[in-house]
């Protein structure tokens, strides 16, 4: 979640952890208040193999970021499709 402070942001993202631990996927959700490129830099250094980013302009449009750290490959696309 790129923006802890927005609602819609952290709506989406809830509903995205959820479903993943629904499908017995660990997940670590960064709900913290750090700028995104810390939280980008945390989780590279974590070894995070896969990161889903929500953001403001990406709720708005009904998308998250979807990017393997493996290759740097991103992909925008909906949240359903990034779950799949």
């Amino acid at each position: 979640n790129l923006r802890a402070a927005d609602a819609a942001c952290v709506q989406m993202a809830d509903t995205c952890y959820h479903q993943l631990g629904q499908q017995q996927i660990e997940t670590l959700y960064d709900d913290t208040q750090e700028s995104p490129g810390t939280k980008f830099a945390i989780h590279d250094l974590i070894g995070s193999p896969w990161q889903i980013v929500i953001g403001p302009r990406g709720v708005t449009q009904g998308t998250v970021e979807l990017k393997e750290r493996a290759t740097g490959s991103k992909s925008e696309l909906s949240l359903e499709s990034a779950l799949a």
